[in-house]
């Protein structure tokens, strides 16, 4: 009989990348409410002191920790420092991403290239890898990636992004496989489009009933007719995250209310 308590993280310490905000710190709420110890990180310090204020407040255990993830030795140091804190890691979420750039194919540079891939890709890739040398030592752990849909049909103007992401979900597959055998669940997630600041910065910078026209063709648009919100991606998350995924891996959720599979619902 399907016991709910697969579903706690009490006693685990989980490292979420990108935990300031949007989806990272929806998904550190929910781990927080879940039992975890949550460890933030981003490049931001009061985004992530703000998220562990938040944690603390309704009684979970959070520890703020700053790091710019796109330098190696930043990694390790946020690891380090981790460990030091609560000496293990069982739940690594990989959410951390450069905001998309616009530009044609036929336009960017290897800066917004190097900047983009050493974020979202290289950074989750060697964070993981750090993570993982842990978790072997420990028997077990999970790791879950956020890709996109952009890694599955790129928009137009956002090809590195797009391509980023992508490469997640094969990192995720590499990873999984290689780390199936120490008891190592690794999988993605893949978001639509989310109510997040990054998806806001499209229209929020413009006079209020522009803002407003631009937010409602976007939504108009969709097959769900709204954007997700965060906690729509934060239970995935626990469900990846705990032990009643243990049988997961190597596998990925897609949330975006149906946008793959375009406008032909109804």
């Amino acid at each position: 009989m399907f016991d709910i308590s697969s579903f706690s993280l009490k006693g685990k310490v989980a490292v979420i990348t990108g935990g300031g905000r949007g989806i990272g710190q929806a998904i550190a709420f929910a781990f927080a409410k879940a039992g975890a110890k949550v460890v933030v990180t981003s490049r931001k310090a009061q985004d992530l002191e703000a998220t562990a204020n938040e944690i603390k407040a309704f009684g979970g255990e959070a520890f703020p920790l700053p790091a710019h993830l796109g330098k190696t030795e930043e990694i390790k140091k946020m690891i380090d420092a981790a460990m030091a804190k609560y000496g293990r890691i069982d739940i690594l979420v990989n959410n951390a991403g450069a905001s998309p750039a616009m530009g044609s194919v036929l336009e960017c540079d290897d800066r917004l290239w190097d900047k983009l891939m050493d974020i979202n890709l290289k950074g989750a890739y060697f964070v993981s890898q750090a993570a993982a040398n842990i978790m072997v030592k420990q028997g077990g752990g999970k790791i879950i990636n956020v890709a996109s849909v952009d890694g599955h049909n790129p928009e137009p103007g956002l090809s590195i992004y797009s391509i980023s992401k992508a490469g997640i979900r094969m990192l995720t597959k590499a990873f999984a496989s290689e780390l199936l055998r120490y008891n190592i669940q690794v999988n993605t997630i893949s978001p639509g489009p989310i109510s997040t600041k990054m998806m806001n910065s499209h229209w929020e910078l413009l006079p209020p009933e522009d803002a407003k026209k631009v937010k409602e063709m976007v939504e108009k648009a969709l097959p769900s007719g709204r954007l997700g919100n965060p906690d729509e991606i934060a239970g995935a998350a626990l469900f990846l995250a705990s032990d009643a995924s243990s049988y997961t891996t190597g596998a990925e959720i897609l949330i975006d209310g149906g946008l793959l599979l375009g406008n032909h619902l109804g």
